[in-house]
C-alpha cells in the first residue's frame, strides 16, 4: 500500500471477524455475511469516488466467484472477465484470481488465466488473516495488477479496445468482396 488514495481507500473496506472457511459450514455462513457487507460498503465507496471498476457475483455456497472488470486507459474502457474460487485453506489461503481472456498475454500470469499476486499481494494477505476478506482481494490484488499491467498490454499491441477490434477486418474473407 504505498499510495494515500489506496490506504484511504482500503482503510474505508470494513475488516472480516469470522475465522472460517467453507468447509466450516456454520461458521462459514456468518463469514460470507461479512465477505458480502464488505464488498457492499467498497463497492458503494468506489461509486462514490467515480471509481467503479467491478462486479461481482457468487455461487449459492459463496465458494465460486465471478464477473467483470474493467480499467479505464486514455478514455476507453477495457472490460474483461474475471473469476475466483475460494479455497479450502480460506481465510488462511487467498484466492487465485483469474482473468482468462488475458492468459499466455504477460509473464505476470499463471496457466489459467490467474494473475500473479505472489510478490506484492499474499505476504500482506498472510500478515492480515483473517481480517482481510474477497474486498481487499479486489482492492490490493486485482485493482493494482490491471493498473500496471493493462497499459503494458495496450501499449505492445496485446490488448486492443473492442470498438477497434470491430473496426479491423478479420479472417482471410475480409479483403474479398
Amino acid at each position: 500500500m504505498s499510495d494515500e488514495a489506496t490506504r484511504r481507500a482500503v482503510s474505508d473496506i470494513p475488516l472480516l471477524k469470522t475465522n472460517s472457511g467453507p468447509r466450516d459450514r456454520e461458521l462459514w455462513v456468518q463469514r460470507l455475511r461479512e465477505e458480502y457487507m464488505s464488498l457492499i460498503k467498497y463497492v458503494e465507496n468506489n461509486k462514490a469516488a467515480d471509481n467503479d471498476w467491478f462486479r461481482l457475483e457468487s455461487n449459492r455456497e459463496g465458494t465460486r466467484w465471478f464477473g467483470k472488470c474493467w480499467y479505464v486507459h486514455e478514455l476507453l474502457r477495457y472490460e474483461f472477465d474475471v473469476e475466483f474460487e475460494v479455497p479450502a485453506a480460506y481465510p488462511v489461503a487467498a484466492p487465485e484470481v483469474a482473468v482468462p481472456e488475458l492468459e499466455g498475454k504477460t509473464a505476470k500470469m499463471y496457466r489459467g488465466g490467474r494473475i500473479c499476486l505472489t510478490d506484492h499481494f499474499k505476504p500482506l494477505w498472510a500478515r492480515n488473516v483473517p481480517r482481510f476478506g474477497l474486498a481487499h482481494l479486489m482492492a490490493l490484488g486485482l485493482g493494482p495488477w490491471l493498473a500496471v499491467e493493462v497499459p503494458d498490454l495496450i501499449s505492445r499491441g496485446l490488448v486492443t479496445h473492442k470498438e477497434n477490434q470491430a473496426q479491423q477486418p478479420q479472417g482471410p474473407a475480409a479483403g474479398a468482396s
